[in-house]
């Protein structure tokens, strides 16, 4: 039902955006790699056929009219930047199976009800400002002014980068589709897990996404002379975090579906001959139940505090994000197992570890997810990797699909 050649061309072509000298690519948000990457997207777009614009927080929009344009329409799409040294899959197989879905629509002539768009979210990954999912926050009505204050290594905040690109931060409010406007969200993804490749099948049906919750924790000691300060006097803030770090890793494990990961820790004042005064590290926390993500939350914190009392050090601990786990819709999968089987595929229920863009649209509409075969599993490495067939496979799946939800009064 697709170009498998069109598609696997264009994905190659995006991925020559942003390429690093070790094989990954690097395309953060509001930078000329992905300006580059978003005036591409933007022509073949044009090239597919669709109204081709950019909101107020810089999500690019491709729309096919349906039949009646008052109808709640049906959204599909990804992101297209990236992590530092990230992959060629994550988010642009996503954002480039739709607009070819609707590209072979428009080719053959297919009409229906609803309009469908499709959408590459601005800054979905969160690699340059440590806050992610911000185009889909502001299509969902959820992003704040304050919330664009982050800011990246160098100082620049959300806001000031919006500005760089021609975009008014005061007007993001002008980005939140109304109550009732869209009708479902679907969102084609690699499955960044080994699951389908160990089923032997291209495409899986998504149930159920794992709700990040992202932590930065500041245990605050005394600096001193590593040579003059005995052992026995010392109030040393990377011990204690080196103890609490272990405690994470041991209260995840005690969960089946719980993951836990310290992916940043930085120490001051950071010399060799200085015993540490302050250790700042973050924690990325996940489950796909929410009872049993707090509970592991409490027990962390509960025993890190203690941590820190038995060492008379002080400790802090801030949310940098807490995205709730979602349930996708049973309508949504309904119409993805139907595409499955107008394909001629088998497929099973998978669950996502990995936030996607989806997760921000849930109050707004039905959500759901469509996984193709990652190799091996591999993610955010230059060596991810998803093959022609099954990229293919799963933009077809997705044609099928958008066509069922499109289709329906």
């Amino acid at each position: 039902m697709v170009n498998q050649e069109r598609l696997w061309n264009r994905l190659m072509a995006l991925g020559g955006i942003g390429k690093q000298a070790t094989g990954g690519i690097t395309r953060l948000s509001f930078t000329s790699e992905e300006r580059a990457a978003k005036d591409l997207v933007r022509q073949w777009m044009n090239d597919a056929g669709l109204e081709v614009r950019e909101d107020a927080v810089g999500n690019l929009i491709g729309c096919k009219r349906g039949t009646d344009s008052q109808a709640p329409l049906v959204l599909a799409g990804s992101h297209i930047d990236s992590v530092q040294n990230g992959g060629n899959f994550d988010g642009p197989l996503g954002v480039l199976s739709a607009v070819e879905a609707l590209q072979c629509m428009n080719e053959a002539g297919v009409e229906t009800y609803r309009s469908i768009e499709v959408v590459a979210f601005t800054d979905e990954e969160g690699a340059r400002f440590r806050f992610g999912m911000t185009g889909s926050r502001g299509l969902a009505g959820k992003l704040t002014a304050q919330e664009l204050g982050a800011t990246d290594d160098s100082g620049v905040s959300i806001a000031e980068a919006m500005r760089e690109w021609g975009f008014d931060p005061d007007c993001i409010a002008e980005a939140a589709r109304p109550e009732g406007s869209v009708h479902a969200y679907v969102e084609l993804h690699i499955e960044q897990g080994k699951i389908l490749e160990q089923a032997d099948l291209p495409v899986g049906v998504v149930t159920g996404l794992a709700g990040p919750l992202w932590l930065k924790f500041t245990v605050t000691g005394q600096a001193g002379h590593a040579g003059t300060t005995p052992m026995s006097m010392r109030h040393d803030a990377l011990v204690a975090a080196a103890e609490i770090i272990q405690v994470i890793e041991q209260e995840a494990a005690r969960q089946d579906a719980t993951v836990a990961t310290v992916g940043q820790v930085h120490l001051f004042p950071g010399g060799v001959n200085i015993i540490p005064g302050r250790v700042e590290f973050t924690l990325d926390l996940r489950d796909v139940n929410a009872q049993t993500r707090g509970a592991v939350e409490g027990e962390i914190r509960r025993l890190a505090q203690q941590i820190c009392d038995d060492r008379a050090l002080s400790l802090d601990v801030e949310i940098l994000q807490d995205i709730a786990p979602v349930a996708c819709s049973e309508d949504v999968q309904d119409a993805v197992y139907d595409a499955c089987a107008t394909v001629g595929i088998r497929t099973v229920p998978v669950v996502s570890g990995a936030g996607h863009d989806c997760m921000q649209l849930q109050e707004l509409c039905p959500v759901g997810m469509i996984f193709v075969r990652s190799k091996d599993g591999v993610s955010h490495h230059p060596d991810e990797w998803s093959s022609p067939e099954d990229c293919a496979t799963g933009a077809s799946v997705l044609y099928h699909t958008l066509l069922n939800l499109a289709s329906r009064e």
